[in-house]
């Protein structure tokens, strides 16, 4: 091994400041804070999440809302459920105005999933609109090609002919004869 050029090991025990485990082992890193243990000094690195309590190896999910998200999304989500009731009672018509009665979330859902299925509904149908167009330009194209594939084989068998005619009507070299 080449000196001086590896960095230098420190004995050090890092503690996780959340479940306050401790684990001893050797690190380039150090610190201010020294502690003895075994009778040898080791420098303390505090960290925040360590194998001792990170939600993967713990197996225990736990919600961090950090800066309102879960918030966020429980607005965004009752945002897009409004939405969907809107487009629901536009899509229905709303001619009850007449009633007093509003409608239960459970009635607002089940128009707004109703409205979604219409709108996939659709969509489903122009997509088969235009995989039929697409069936019928192939079709086309298809009745196209044959049509030019008899197109060329009639002009090669037209060309074919007039090469064996202008080949025939040409004087062979054996029918002229030399005058001396």
């Amino acid at each position: 091994m080449k000196t001086g050029i590896h960095p230098e090991m420190y004995n050090v025990v890092f503690v996780d400041t959340s479940s306050g485990a401790r684990f001893i082992t050797k690190s380039t890193v150090k610190s201010e804070e020294t502690e003895k243990i075994n009778g040898e000094d080791h420098y303390v690195i505090k960290v925040e999440i360590s194998s001792d309590s990170h939600p993967f190896y713990t197996g225990k999910q736990k919600l961090i809302d950090s800066a309102g998200r879960v918030e966020k999304f429980l607005a965004k989500r009752k945002k897009a459920e409004e939405r969907l009731a809107a487009d629901a009672a536009k899509a229905k018509g709303d001619d009850d105005d007449d009633d007093d009665e509003e409608e239960t979330p459970a009635e607002q859902s089940k128009a707004a999933k109703e409205a979604v299925v219409e709108k996939l509904e659709e969509k489903f149908e122009k997509v088969e609109e235009k995989a039929q167009k697409t069936k019928k330009a192939e079709e086309v194209m298809e009745v196209e090609k044959e049509e030019l594939e008899e197109a060329k084989e009639e002009a090669e068998e037209i060309v074919a002919a007039d090469n064996s005619a202008e080949q025939s009507e040409a004087p062979s070299e054996s029918d002229e004869t030399p005058e001396a």
